[in-house]
């Protein structure tokens, strides 16, 4: 049993690495804002729906129709269970109702759902789970830029409903329909490696960007204000909620990729952007900076910790479908 956590810690610290090494880059002036912002705009852009269409394009298990539909709700949906627990949480633990309050909520609804995920999963599990979690993340970014926004605003967003959309979830669809017409088969080889060089690039260029967004806002006085913030949000965000998700996994009659997926991100902090949201949106930033570091520290323990629990209670074994 240890041994499989500790093997599971060697495959986390390095995701963790990599956005430290962005947290120094910013402090050592070598990644800029500016810079950080074109790099963001390249991963948004280019290359995450390149890692989508990678990932999806050529996936067995995506041609069962099960799992056009399945995933996506589920992912929406693991949203709206955060909301419920972290509103549930929030009140029991006396945050008084305000902007603080919805900023404590938006930020523990939303797990790390991509820019960690994706590397575990990629070291973990198959390519067909790889693009059934992209599945998944559809669904969540739906329900980011709609409920868990209006969470956040106390309002509905007063924009288009179309400028919620963006570049993945443009390229996921896509990707699913060129996997329906076998795509793969016909697709130019030369196309496919650029595809695939692309998409490689994703995730260590989003890790250290994520290091840089954190050394833009962390402030060590916000966190050290910020006991019962962090306390609260962990108990929500890394005890309650995977426990939930994982209890799904266990329950439903669905294959094992979904199965992985699910246990992944119940394994999740706090996602990272929501800081950036949360700063646009007037929101109150050092409760957005204390749920997200907060939960984030405490994941380089708790993430291998519940992955080896859910692989063992839900897929039955520890590491049972590795590529």
């Amino acid at each position: 049993m240890f041994h499989h956590f500790f093997f599971l810690l060697e495959i986390v610290a390095p995701v963790f690495a990599v956005m430290v090494v962005g947290y120094a880059m910013r402090k050592f002036r070598v990644l800029s804002a500016e810079a950080d912002q074109s790099m963001t705009r390249v991963v948004v852009v280019l290359l995450a729906p390149c890692l989508a269409l990678d990932s999806i394009i050529g996936n067995e298990s995506l041609t069962k129709p099960v799992n056009w539909l399945l995933p996506p709700l589920l992912g929406f949906l693991s949203i709206v269970l955060g909301i419920v627990c972290a509103r549930l949480g929030a009140r029991l633990a006396g945050f008084p109702p305000g902007v603080a309050r919805r900023t404590f909520i938006f930020t523990t609804s939303i797990q790390n759902y991509g820019y960690i995920a994706l590397p575990l999963c990629l070291a973990l599990f198959s390519r067909e789970t790889m693009g059934v979690l992209f599945a998944f993340c559809l669904g969540v970014e739906i329900a980011f830029w709609t409920i868990a926004l209006w969470q956040l605003t106390g309002r509905s967003a007063k924009q288009p409903w179309w400028r919620a959309i963006n570049p993945m979830m443009v390229a996921i669809p896509v990707a699913f329909i060129l996997n329906a017409l076998g795509a793969k088969a016909w697709l130019p080889g030369s196309l496919t490696t650029t595809v695939h060089m692309l998409g490689i690039c994703a995730v260590p260029v989003a890790l250290l960007v994520s290091g840089a967004l954190i050394a833009d806002h962390f402030k060590a006085d916000a966190l050290r204000a910020g006991g019962r913030t962090i306390l609260v949000s962990s108990v929500i965000r890394i005890g309650v909620l995977p426990l939930l998700i994982l209890a799904v996994a266990w329950a439903l009659p669905v294959g094992q990729e979904l199965k992985a997926v699910l246990i992944l991100e119940a394994a999740m902090p706090a996602a990272i952007f929501p800081i950036v949201l949360t700063k646009a949106h007037n929101g109150d930033v050092p409760v957005a900076l204390q749920v997200v570091i907060g939960t984030s520290l405490i994941g380089l323990v708790s993430i291998p910790l519940w992955l080896n629990f859910g692989m063992h209670w839900v897929l039955g074994g520890a590491i049972a479908i590795l590529p």
